[in-house]
């Protein structure tokens, strides 16, 4: 009788925290979705669910990105090039973007963003499948399966502009390819996706069982972008379905490192904040979030008085093409940092501070990092 786990199961955080993160983000997704109707949630995103998603889960998993960077004295005395040249570079790129015209900078911003999110769930299916020490054919169908769950939708939206809900503002992604582009789009990622899980189900056929924690990811990562983006009727489906896969495992990622690091002696002041916990983790970034918010809404968007109260002034088209990539530069930093700051094979501590190797012998040298590469990660079971 054919084994469902193999000895190479290979969790990341812990079977619990992986599937509360990953299986259970989507789910979580499609029950708000499913349930709508009944929280008067139907086209628009309300203001409570704005709250809840986009401000403590999509804002505030951007700042979290602070507690592998800024928040630690050490890291940025390792490479304080890095640190202060990313973030001079993005807002520099962004009021460049602006003064052509606002449409231009959201535009560029979006495609970054999509790249980003696009990249995190190769990262994740990636790590899965190196720990495990699969075969190279094997990781290539992996990553095949991923771009196919997330690129094949995001070709067919382009294909189906307009849509009644958009990245970050209306029109910034691209129309005009045929619909025909679309619909081949969704035939081949079909067909990959229809491979990788016949390739699946002889791994358990042979006896050599199934990664379960991969399986559900890649599973959760198509249900939510294929409906988030083909079968969505609104903002609302599509919001849900964008922020919550990806900010909810990022907050784990987060939340292990600052615990191994917080373990060595890092932190300094800040570190009783620390030693709360989630609690305290979560409740510093949601008030850094709703910080931003504030500005951004007060000083550009102008359209949630009930919440920020009401703003009586405009600022001049010059003026906003140094304020919006300034409030947009958290972001920014966190897009090009993340593709910097979790690669392992520079690191000798990272993999230790996410509790996936040994800790490193004293007097190791750490090098420099990159991003969604976590997925670079050496295996360790």
């Amino acid at each position: 009788m054919p084994r469902l786990l193999a000895p190479s199961q290979s969790w990341l955080f812990g079977r619990g925290v992986d599937l509360t993160v990953f299986a259970g983000a989507a789910l979580v997704s499609v029950a708000l979705v499913l349930a709508a109707p009944w929280l008067g949630a139907v086209g628009d995103t309300p203001l409570w669910a704005w709250v809840l998603l986009v401000v403590c889960v999509d804002v505030a998993h951007v700042w979290s990105t602070v507690f592998r960077t800024y928040l630690d004295g050490e890291e940025l005395r390792r490479r304080p090039a890095l640190y202060i040249l990313a973030p001079l570079a993005a807002y520099v790129l962004g009021v460049l973007a602006h003064l052509v015209s606002a449409g231009t900078f959201w535009r560029l911003f979006a495609y970054v963003a999509l790249l980003h999110f696009v990249r995190q769930q190769y990262g994740w299916v990636a790590l899965y499948a190196r720990r495990a020490r699969v075969s190279d054919f094997e990781r290539r169908l992996d990553a095949a399966a991923i771009y196919a769950a997330t690129l094949g939708p995001v070709l067919w939206w382009h294909a189906n502009l307009p849509r009644a809900f958009w990245w970050f503002v209306e029109n910034d992604f691209l129309a005009g390819l045929p619909a025909w582009v679309g619909t081949l789009a969704l035939v081949a990622h079909g067909l990959v996706l229809g491979a990788w899980v016949l390739f699946q189900g002889a791994r358990v056929l042979r006896g050599e069982g199934l990664q379960v924690g991969k399986v559900l990811l890649v599973l959760a990562t198509w249900v939510t972008w294929f409906g988030g983006i083909v079968l969505a009727q609104d903002d609302f489906t599509f919001t849900v379905m964008n922020i919550v896969l990806h900010g909810v495992p990022y907050f784990a990622l987060l939340l292990r490192y600052t615990r191994g690091r917080f373990a060595e002696g890092g932190y300094g002041p800040l570190a009783p904040l620390v030693r709360t916990g989630l609690p305290g983790f979560l409740l510093f970034l949601v008030a850094l979030a709703l910080a931003e918010e504030f500005l951004w809404d007060r000083l550009v968007w102008h359209d949630r008085a009930v919440l920020f109260g009401a703003s009586g002034f405009t600022l001049a088209p010059d003026l906003l093409a140094l304020v919006v990539p300034l409030l947009a530069l958290p972001q920014a930093t966190h897009y090009l940092l993340d593709a910097f700051i979790w690669k392992p094979s520079r690191d000798s501590a990272l993999l230790s501070r996410l509790g996936w190797a040994p800790p490193a012998r004293e007097g190791s040298t750490p090098g420099t990092i990159s991003a969604s590469s976590v997925a670079m990660a050496r295996p360790t079971d």
